[in-house]
C-alpha cells in the first residue's frame, strides 16, 4: 500500500487537477482558482471551483469534493485502477504492480506488446507496398475511408505470403510467441509442422485495448470469400468476450456525447467515426456479452445498440435482451434502434449523411422494455384465453430473470399494464413490428379503395424452408461448425415452422457465437447440455453426414443447391400470381408490374447462381 500511495502522490505531483477538471467543465480562471458549472448537479451560477495549488475541487452548490483521482472516477464513472491508468497514461508514468505477480510474467506480457506493435507496423507499412494497392483501394474507394481515418485506426494489409513471419524472424521474435498471439498458426493436416500466416489476403484492423495498445486484429476479405471477417483467436493478452473495439477512442467522446453505441461490427464503428460520430464501439464476432455490457455501463448507463434492420441485426437485438435482463440494476439498460431499409451504419450514413442518422438516434430509438414485448407479441394473435395465458407466463417467467429486485417489480408492473390494455381487450397484438416479416408460405393481395378505381399492392411474404432442406441445413451446420457463420443470415430469411427445429437453429446461432473454434464434437456435447439431445437422436441427418465422412465444400454446395431449389419453387408461384393479378385487375397497376419485373430478375439471378455451383 506504501507504493500505491507513492504512486498516486507522484500522480498528484504530476498531473494539473485544471488539466483533467477542464476536459469536462469550462474553467474561468478568478485569481487563484478557476470557476465553472459543476458537473455533478445542475445549476446555472457557478459554484464549482478548483484549487490548482492545493489539488483539489470543491463545489459549493451540491458539496462534490475530492483529488484528481476521485474526479475521473466520479465524472467519468471508472473504477479505481482505471482511473489511476488513465492518470498514469496522461503523466506518462508506469503503472505499480499491486499484486505478487512474478516479474518475468509482467516483463513477458510486456513483451508480447511489442510484438503486436511491430505487427500493426508491418501490416501498415504492407498497405502502402504495390501488393497492397488492390487493399488501399478497397479501403478508399469501395468503403470510402479517408486517409485520415485510414491513418487513426491503422489500418493495413495482410498479404498472401509467409510475410509476417518471416519479418518477425527477422526482429528476433520467436515463433512460440507468434503462436501465442495467434499471428501464425499450423495448417491442417501438415506433418512438417510449419507455420504460416493466420492473416493473409486480408485488410487488416487492430484491435487496441482501453489503454491503446494493440492486443489482436480482425481481418476482411476484399472478395466473396469466406469467411467474410476473421479475428484473432484468444491469446494471454486478448479475451474477446471482455474486449469492446474501438473503447479506446469512444470511451471520452461518449462522456462528451452522454451516449454509447453499441455497433455490429467494427466496419460500422469506423464508418460512424468518419462521419464525425466517434461514440461506437463493437464486440468481436460474438453476441454481445454481460462483460461487455458492464463495461459500457461505466461509460453511459443506457447505451444505444445500432443493429442492421435484417435477419441478422433482429436477432443480435433478441440475443442482447437475453443477455442483459439478468444484470439489469436502477439506472443502467440498453436501447435499440434498427436502420430502415435493412441498411447497415456506412450504407445507411452514404445513402443520409451523419443529420438523419442523428435524427434516428434522438427520435428512433426504443427501451429495452419494448423490444422484449416485440420479441413475444409481433405477429402474433391472441384470440383465446390460452393464448393470452401463455403469453402472461412467458412474460413472468422473463421479468423473474432480472436479479434486481426493484427493477423485476417495475417490470412486472410495465407488462401486466400492456397484457390488460393490449391484449386482454384485443384478439390481435398491435406490436406487429416493423421490421418482421409476415409469417404466411403465400404473398397476400391487399386491395384498397383509393376512389379512383381499384388499387392492387402485393405485400411480398417470409418464404418457408421445406423441413427436409431445414433438417439437412441444420445436420451439417452441426457437422461443420464453420457453417453456422456462413448461412445463419441466409436460414435467418425463411420461416422455420417447426418448432423444434427453430429452437436447434437458435441454440446452434448461440453456440458458435459463444464457443472458439467449436468442432462436431464440442458442438454435439454443448447441444445436448442446453437441452437438445433428444432433437439431436431424432435428426439422423446427423449420422448420416458423419458416417459418410462429409466434405465440407461439397456440403456447402449442397446447401446452395437446395436453397435455390426452394427459392427458385416460391418465386415461380409470386410470379405466376403477378401475372394472373395483371390479367385480372380493373385498372393496369404500375406497382404490381414493378413487383413482376423484379421477380423475374431475382430468378434470373439464382439461376445464374445455380450454374455457377
Amino acid at each position: 500500500m506504501a507504493d500505491l500511495q507513492k504512486f498516486i502522490d507522484e500522480l498528484r505531483a504530476k498531473v494539473s487537477i485544471a488539466d483533467v477538471v477542464g476536459e469536462k467543465v469550462k474553467l474561468v480562471r478568478k485569481g487563484r482558482e478557476y470557476t465553472g458549472l459543476c458537473p455533478f448537479h445542475n445549476e446555472k451560477t457557478p459554484s464549482f471551483t478548483v484549487n490548482e495549488a492545493k489539488g483539489f475541487y470543491h463545489c459549493f452548490g451540491c458539496g462534490a469534493h475530492g483529488d484528481i483521482v476521485k474526479f475521473e472516477m466520479d465524472a467519468n464513472n471508472l473504477p479505481f485502477m482505471e482511473a489511476l491508468e488513465k492518470l498514469a497514461h496522461k503523466a506518462g508514468l508506469e503503472m505499480p504492480r499491486l499484486s505478487h505477480e512474478n516479474k518475468v510474467e509482467v516483463e513477458k506480457r510486456k513483451s508480447l506488446y511489442e510484438i503486436m506493435e511491430l505487427a500493426v507496423k508491418f501490416f501498415e507499412r504492407n498497405l502502402r507496398l504495390p501488393e497492397g494497392q488492390q487493399a488501399l483501394d478497397y479501403l478508399r474507394n469501395r468503403r470510402g475511408f479517408s486517409e485520415e481515418t485510414i491513418a487513426k485506426f491503422h489500418m493495413g494489409y495482410a498479404p498472401a505470403n509467409n510475410g509476417l513471419r518471416a519479418w518477425l524472424a527477422s526482429k528476433n521474435v520467436s515463433e512460440q510467441d507468434m503462436g501465442d498471439l495467434g499471428l501464425v498458426s499450423l495448417a491442417e493436416h501438415n506433418t512438417s509442422k510449419r507455420t504460416f500466416d493466420f492473416f493473409r489476403d486480408r485488410v487488416m484492423i487492430p484491435i487496441f485495448d482501453k489503454a491503446g495498445r494493440p492486443i489482436a486484429f480482425g481481418g476482411r476479405v476484399m472478395s466473396d470469400a469466406q469467411p467474410k471477417y476473421l479475428n484473432s483467436p484468444e491469446t494471454p493478452i486478448f479475451q474477446k468476450r471482455r474486449i469492446l473495439y474501438n473503447m479506446n477512442y469512444a470511451r471520452d467522446k461518449a462522456f462528451e456525447a452522454k451516449n454509447l453505441l453499441i455497433c455490429e461490427g467494427y466496419m460500422d464503428v469506423i464508418a460512424l467515426d468518419a462521419y464525425g460520430i466517434g461514440y461506437a464501439v463493437a464486440p468481436l464476432g460474438t453476441a454481445l456479452t454481460e462483460d461487455q455490457i458492464q463495461e459500457t455501463w461505466r461509460v453511459c448507463p443506457e447505451p444505444v445498440c445500432c443493429f442492421d434492420g435484417d435477419g441478422a441485426g433482429i436477432r443480435a437485438a433478441m440475443r442482447s435482451v437475453d443477455r442483459v435482463l439478468p444484470i439489469l440494476k436502477p439506472g443502467y439498460s440498453l436501447r435499440f434502434l434498427f436502420l430502415p431499409d435493412k441498411q447497415d451504419p456506412d450504407e445507411f450514413l452514404k445513402a443520409k449523411g451523419q443529420g438523419e442518422f442523428l435524427k434516428l438516434l434522438e427520435n428512433e430509438t426504443k427501451p429495452l422494455k419494448d423490444i422484449l414485448w416485440r420479441k413475444y407479441t409481433e405477429n402474433q394473435v391472441f384470440n383465446t384465453p390460452e393464448k393470452k395465458a401463455l403469453l402472461e407466463k412467458t412474460m413472468k417467467d422473463e421479468a423473474a430473470k432480472i436479479a434486481d429486485e426493484t427493477v423485476r417489480n417495475y417490470y412486472i408492473q410495465d407488462l401486466q399494464s400492456r397484457l390488460y390494455y393490449e391484449i386482454g381487450r384485443g384478439a390481435k397484438s398491435p406490436y406487429r413490428s416493423e421490421f418482421s416479416p409476415r409469417k404466411s408460405q403465400k404473398a397476400r393481395t391487399y386491395y384498397t379503395d383509393n376512389n379512383q378505381g381499384l388499387n392492387v399492392r402485393v405485400v411480398h411474404s417470409q418464404k418457408v424452408l421445406d423441413e427436409a432442406v431445414v433438417k439437412f441445413v441444420l445436420a451439417a451446420m452441426i457437422y461443420c461448425p464453420s457453417l453456422i457463420a456462413e448461412y445463419e443470415e441466409k436460414l435467418s430469411t425463411f420461416e422455420i415452422k417447426n418448432p423444434e427445429l427453430k429452437k436447434l437453429f437458435d441454440a446452434l446461432v448461440e453456440i458458435a457465437a459463444e464457443l472458439e473454434n467449436a468442432d462436431f464434437a464440442s458442438m454435439m456435447e454443448v447441444l445436448s447440455q442446453k437441452g437438445c439431445g433428444d432433437m439431436l437422436k431424432n435428426l439422423w441427418e446427423v449420422q448420416m453426414l458423419k458416417t459418410q465422412k462429409a466434405d465440407e465444400l461439397k456440403l456447402r454446395d449442397e446447401i446452395k443447391m437446395k436453397i435455390i431449389e426452394v427459392q427458385l419453387q416460391q418465386l415461380e408461384a409470386e410470379i405466376s400470381e403477378c401475372l394472373r393479378l395483371l390479367e385480372t385487375a380493373d385498372a393496369f397497376s404500375d406497382e404490381v408490374y414493378k413487383r413482376y419485373e423484379s421477380l423475374k430478375k431475382e430468378k434470373e439471378q439464382l439461376l445464374n447462381e445455380q450454374d455457377a455451383v
